[in-house]
């Protein structure tokens, strides 16, 4: 098996995954029963159910893509400068993250919480009050970029191998999976972590002691790999798109008539540990994700895999975008919530302007200056002179991207 040239229709379901992100967290002040940062006095069900929606399947999409990215990332580079690589494009923007970008979000909070003092009497609690949300250090929104890196440091070692000839001759053996519809059994592992441990670990974000998310998620990493290393399994899950959104689809229309029905609240039956009910509704909660991972790479594969002239520009923007956005839409948010306006208004107004604003800043600040590129996780600016042009089918190869 050679070397598959890089798709586009990658880039183009991550720019379109990332403005998922956007719009999920731009609504997440006004939608009821979830809990987050700051909350609106009022709050609805329709961004809920939105939400929900979203929820079920843009982090398995994203960690996906990472996995489908970190192939092509290998082609050309050993197993050391792919870490180093990984080190330099997530840990120093999640150092950055850490220390600059989500302190704003923090002091909003403990603004709304009765907080008095300014930024810069706020900022040295960073170090003196511990961890979030009994203290003031946080990764927020950016914990996916270190659940990525330790992804990656575990994962390097298979990954290499994979793409070795004894790798390719392994993935030879599975070309049976690329047959009518059994791709499919990729997700068993990762759907009996989803089935039998979500029930007795919730997502903490932390980490360490992200019992059920953190495999559950690793899996969909090395499952993007696999798909990406061995071109017939993607040529399926292109082929079986429909079967992909019919099973999407149903799976939701299930879950959501357990929901809209209050049926689905399990630990108030008694015995709910050992009913097979219980179980089945999560299985098919996994297998809801799954299917719309697959569905949108199976439609992106057959209809994004196109370039356009504002794709590089786009694919260069979305990572140090997904950085900024969720800090902008903090500190519009406490601003926003204090105002009579409804609650349909303040959400369209945050979406547009979190979108001109986190644009702005980085057209305007990070994109043109070496120094900030780098915090930013963003490859050296080619001079005009020494830049060469691209094949119309390869965009860059080295972009990741994460969320929540």
């Amino acid at each position: 098996m050679s070397a598959t040239p890089r798709q586009t229709y990658l880039d183009w379901l991550r720019i379109i995954a990332i403005a998922g992100i956007l719009v999920f967290h731009a609504a997440m002040p006004y939608v009821s029963e979830w809990e987050w940062h700051l909350k609106n006095k009022e709050t609805g069900h329709v961004l809920l159910e939105m939400n929900d929606f979203l929820h079920r399947f843009r982090m398995p999409l994203l960690f996906f893509i990472s996995g489908m990215v970190s192939y092509y990332m290998l082609q050309h580079r050993t197993g050391g400068s792919f870490l180093g690589l990984r080190f330099r494009r997530l840990f120093i923007p999640l150092l950055v993250g850490i220390l600059i970008i989500v302190p704003p979000q923090v002091y909003m909070q403990r603004l709304a919480e009765g907080y008095t003092g300014n930024f810069w009497d706020f900022y040295p609690t960073l170090f003196t009050t511990g961890v979030y949300p009994q203290g003031n250090i946080s990764w927020h929104h950016l914990w996916f970029i270190s659940y990525l890196l330790v992804y990656d440091i575990l994962l390097a070692p298979l990954f290499i191998w994979l793409i070795s000839a004894g790798g390719k001759r392994w993935l030879q053996r599975c070309n049976f999976l690329a047959r009518g519809a059994f791709v499919y059994l990729l997700i068993i592992p990762s759907l009996l972590i989803y089935t039998f441990l979500f029930l007795h670990f919730s997502a903490t974000n932390d980490l360490i002691h992200d019992y059920a998310y953190f495999p559950y998620w690793g899996l969909f990493v090395l499952v993007g790999f696999i798909c990406v290393a061995h071109p017939l399994l993607a040529e399926s899950l292109e082929r079986n798109r429909r079967l992909s959104f019919t099973l999407a689809f149903t799976s939701l229309l299930f879950i959501n008539y357990l929901r809209w029905n209050k049926l689905d609240h399990w630990q108030s039956i008694p015995g709910y540990l050992y009913d097979w009910k219980t179980y089945t509704s999560l299985a098919i909660g996994g297998i809801c994700a799954w299917m719309w991972v697959f569905t949108a790479v199976g439609y992106g594969k057959k209809y994004l895999n196109r370039t356009s002239p504002v794709l590089p520009y786009l694919n260069e923007a979305i990572y140090p975008f997904y950085i900024l956005h969720q800090t902008v839409i903090v500190i519009l948010t406490y601003y926003l919530i204090g105002v009579p306006d409804g609650m349909g208004m303040k959400y369209l107004f945050t979406v547009v302007v979190t979108f001109l604003l986190t644009m702005c800043m980085y057209h305007l600040y990070i994109r043109p200056f070496a120094i900030t590129r780098f915090l930013f996780g963003m490859k050296p600016r080619l001079s005009r002179r020494k830049a060469s042009p691209k094949p119309a089918t390869i965009v860059s190869t080295e972009t990741a991207i994460p969320a929540r």
